[in-house]
């Protein structure tokens, strides 16, 4: 029997898993990685929490990264949401691993310009192995905000504190934002490759019929088999060719929807069923958002 998730609620809660004392804020703290120590009892138990956290680890923390090479040594940034599973690796001795680990929960950015775009830091559901690798002038750019977070924290709590706070987390997260969008261009050699796999795999699920069997590939199908996460994948393909996961996979049914149209004389719901539609009037309405005529028009037309 799997062993039952240890969740924490809170930032007292979050803190007191880690054998700390109270916070001095009841909604955000800062971990210091080199004060926190676990034996092998904790190896292999799993966690979850209510709260984000941003985690900054030298490259000695142990985590598994898949088997995707490092751009850089001297830190990886890992984002986790709330309800997300981590499981613990390794011991881990005082000492043995530098950085830090934000914590913060949604009630600080509730009702906050941040708390209504928080979903859009897609960094937030990627998985670890796709964890972002910086420089040492990043890491340090990174610091200093925390930083300002920690000098706010420890000082007494007033109206500004939240809005202050706020403010150095959107700060921390867009350059974020930047640095990962640093890490998609070095990386953009082996991104291609991804490109043509996601190709390939949509190809092979029409030509063996897989549409018909098990409906229309879905974002989750592709980022499995490219062995990464729905967000990554995504986000990947817009940078190297300006259209999403789920335009990938629209264009690819509605190239195959023209050739159908064009080289048979299947009806159009017919067709429409062929390419996993469950109702003909969902493909006529992407055929023409796609092309600007129905699928009649089109056929009468070419």
């Amino acid at each position: 029997m799997r062993e039952q998730i240890i969740h924490s609620k809170s930032i007292t809660e979050i803190r007191a898993v880690f054998g700390l004392d109270k916070p001095t804020h009841p909604l955000i703290t800062i971990l210091d990685t080199q004060k926190l120590a676990y034996g092998e009892e904790t190896v292999g138990k799993r966690f979850s929490s209510d709260l984000y956290c941003i985690a900054l680890k030298d490259s000695s923390c142990g985590i598994d990264y898949g088997r995707n090479s490092y751009d850089f040594e001297d830190g990886v940034l890992i984002f986790t949401a709330p309800k997300q599973v981590i499981t613990v690796k390794k011991p881990q001795a005082l000492n043995e691993v530098q950085g830090w680990m934000l914590y913060f929960h949604p009630d600080l950015i509730r009702n906050t310009a941040l708390g209504s775009k928080i979903e859009t830091y897609n960094f937030f559901n990627y998985e670890v192995h796709e964890a972002l690798h910086l420089s040492e002038n990043e890491q340090n750019t990174l610091n200093q905000i925390v930083l300002l977070i920690q000098d706010e924290i420890k000082e007494r709590i007033d109206n500004h504190s939240q809005q202050v706070l706020v403010s150095n987390i959107e700060l921390l997260l867009n350059y974020s934002k930047r640095y990962y969008e640093r890490q998609f261009n070095t990386r953009s050699a082996s991104h291609i490759d991804i490109v043509s796999k996601v190709e390939l795999l949509l190809k092979d699920y029409f030509s063996e019929n897989q549409l018909i069997e098990k409906g229309q590939p879905t974002i989750q199908y592709l980022a499995y088999h490219c062995h990464l996460s729905a967000s990554y994948l995504s986000d990947l393909l817009t940078k190297e060719t300006g259209r999403s996961a789920k335009d990938h996979i629209n264009d690819f049914l509605i190239d195959k929807a023209k050739q159908l149209l064009l080289g048979s004389t299947d009806s159009v719901s017919g067709i429409a069923y062929s390419l996993g539609f469950n109702y003909p009037h969902y493909f006529g309405r992407l055929f023409k958002q796609k092309t600007g005529k129905t699928p009649q028009e089109y056929r009468q037309l070419n």
